[in-house]
């Protein structure tokens, strides 16, 4: 029997497929519902043993880079090729053509590309204490050509329950609203659209525990909207915290989008981008 240590990226879509496609018109219906952020879940999507092997390839936090400001507090990485192989190997699983068109025919969107340089995508790693505030994504991709329109989120921490924190939220009526919940549970992908009103956060890791998520992102020529427009990631600061600190996140975006605009180019260049041949 295979070790699912050496799947390849084409024998794990094999298996991705093998769940979604059966499930395809259900996530269809539950992806376009009216009054939310669009949005599905599917869960067990690997075998188990496939799933866990993920999570134990994960490397130590002191092995990502840390994202750590009022905005955020968190570990990624997106140079695949400095970490175990399977890690690379799934997180371009879904990448594969045949999962962006599944993909396509559930969310209703046309004209998918993956990215190859995972700009913002590859794996992120959250512990006691580590959080997101909402956001809206970076409208575009790093060059500025194509939309986001896309987040896929693999989750493979085993037991992840609801009260250790580190949730995804989306926030359907704004940041005025309440925000809808979806477990970080095991072996379960979510798919969230990116638009202008996609807000959506990951609460406060409660538990001693590493909350692991496999990301990626879709992009196309064209906006999952009916307008075209732009906007750097957009931080807000939660409906419990201080008004000052929603003062600063709101000057921080105004300030981070102007430059943007006016320039093109940010006040700090992203380093969460997969250097191919480094």
């Amino acid at each position: 029997m295979q070790s699912p240590a050496s799947y390849t990226r084409q024998q794990l879509a094999d298996l991705i497929l093998q769940r979604l496609m059966p499930e395809q018109e259900k996530l269809q219906k539950e992806f376009a519902l009216p009054g939310r952020v669009n949005s599905c879940v599917i869960d067990d999507v690997l075998p188990e043993s496939v799933a866990r092997k993920i999570y134990d390839a994960f490397p130590s936090p002191e092995e990502m880079a840390i994202h750590k400001s009022i905005r955020e507090n968190k570990r990624v990485a997106a140079q695949m090729n400095l970490y175990h192989p399977l890690l690379e190997e799934i997180v371009f699983a879904f990448q594969d053509p045949r999962i962006v068109a599944c993909c396509e025919t559930i969310t209703g969107i046309s004209g998918m590309m993956p990215d190859e340089h995972l700009y913002a995508g590859g794996i992120s790693l959250m512990s006691q204490g580590n959080f997101l505030n909402p956001h809206l994504d970076n409208s575009h991709d790093n060059d500025r050509k194509n939309y986001r329109v896309l987040n896929l989120l693999y989750y493979v921490s085993p037991d992840w329950k609801l009260e250790n924190g580190g949730n995804l939220e989306l926030w359907d009526e704004g940041m005025h609203g309440r925000q809808r919940t979806i477990v970080s549970a095991f072996n379960r992908l979510a798919l969230m659209i990116t638009n202008k009103s996609s807000y959506h956060s990951v609460s406060k890791v409660t538990a001693d525990a590493k909350r692991c998520c496999i990301s990626n992102y879709y992009f196309s020529e064209q906006p999952a909207e009916q307008q075209a427009y732009f906007h750097v990631t957009s931080f807000y600061g939660r409906p419990e915290e201080s008004a000052l600190k929603s003062v600063v996140l709101k000057a921080d975006r105004n300030l981070r989008n102007f430059i943007r605009k006016v320039t093109g180019k940010r006040i700090v260049p992203t380093k969460h981008i997969y250097k191919k041949g480094e």
